[in-house]
């Protein structure tokens, strides 16, 4: 499978960026990019063969250089998601981030490291795969996290139709390491108006509630008899209005889902989510104890995406593989959270794979 390299553009800093474009032979198209390591588009073939970008983004370097809110397509790191008061203690030491939300810390503050950052690039091209790996040392206190971090996230596409993300991390000191990616999906194509249509599965039994400013409190809840149940397929959209707080407290879903069958040792089933409209399905596969479905609440029609498109509200949906949000500040041990504390000299690997079919 061939890797076609192109000219994105030039960055504010004076820097070349460049799109990658990997081809399967059923008609997937999947092109990253070395500026911020983000997925610029996933092409896939509808039920009746015709093309469908399936993520939300820009068309020009331009605007993922000065757009620096909405992570469409982002490598997110140190650490994605929230850390409460955006602060953390570690060995005895506190640490002091940005507080980019409210009083938290939001994807590691407003540089995080889809924004401005460029990645040393290398591909691999194979007969039923293809890869392209981007990789970057983070320094000594970038975004006020402790120790110099190798970090690399590579991305392939496979004749299978799957799109495989694997991130790899290693530190000088402990730190903080929880890798994801924020990638909108629509299904019905990039330039539809609503992910409420789509019809999800989830293998998870319980979530992590939160409290105002979205920060979980500690509490693992079982999502029986709750809007949060996805256990048997249902539209997004089915329940997301009801009356019931965790969803009123965050506008929609932006909700950490516990995903018990998640192993270490490889990839498993998180969940399904199909378009009633192109039949095209996304199963997701990850090893990570939990995943983000975020619905796009705080996009607002004011962002011109792909061709002009204004992305209005819940036109997008996340699954972000991950640790839990917080997981650095709970007390070691609590039952159900993994910490998101990675010792020093400890490889860190994880992989979370997009399977497209319809």
């Amino acid at each position: 499978m061939k890797i076609t390299k192109t000219l994105f553009g030039t960055t504010a800093s004076g820097e070349k960026a460049y799109l990658y474009s990997m081809k399967n032979r059923k008609g997937m198209e999947l092109v990253v990019s070395d500026f911020g390591a983000v997925i610029q588009k996933i092409l896939v073939p509808d039920r009746d063969g015709h093309p469908v970008d399936v993520v939300l983004g820009f068309d020009q370097l331009a605007d993922y250089d000065s757009d620096h809110n909405n992570t469409f397509g982002a490598f997110v790191g140190r650490n994605a998601n929230r850390i409460g008061g955006a602060v953390f203690t570690l060995n005895g030491k506190t640490y002091q981030l940005a507080k980019n939300d409210g009083e938290n810390n939001l994807h590691s503050g407003p540089d995080n490291l889809s924004n401005r950052v460029m990645y040393e690039t290398e591909c691999f091209e194979e007969s039923e795969m293809a890869t392209v790996e981007f990789s970057r040392m983070s320094p000594d206190m970038e975004q006020g996290f402790p120790g110099n971090l190798d970090m690399t996230v590579s991305y392939s596409l496979t004749e299978e139709g799957e799109v495989v993300i694997e991130y790899f991390a290693d530190c000088d000191q402990d730190t903080i390491c929880n890798l994801t990616n924020h990638s909108y999906f629509n299904l019905s194509g990039e330039q539809a108006d609503t992910i409420l249509d789509h019809v999800l599965m989830l293998k998870s039994d319980a979530f992590t509630p939160t409290d105002g400013g979205l920060i979980p409190t500690g509490e693992i809840r079982d999502v029986t008899g709750t809007p949060m149940d996805f256990r048997v397929a249902k539209p997004i959209g089915q329940d997301i209005e009801a009356d019931y707080e965790p969803l009123v407290t965050a506008g929609g879903y932006d909700h950490n889902f516990v995903l018990p069958d998640a192993e270490q040792d490889e990839p498993v089933l998180a969940g399904t989510v199909m378009s009633p409209v192109t039949g095209i399905t996304m199963d997701i596969y990850t090893d990570l104890p939990g995943m983000q479905v975020y619905t796009g609440n705080f996009l607002n029609g004011e962002v011109a995406g792909k061709k002009g498109k204004k992305y209005p509200r819940r036109s997008g949906v996340c699954f972000e593989t991950q640790f839990f949000p917080n997981a650095c500040n709970m007390p070691e041990g609590t039952p159900g959270w993994e910490t998101s504390v990675l010792p020093a000299h400890v490889p860190f690997e994880s992989t979370t794979i997009y399977r497209f079919h319809a």
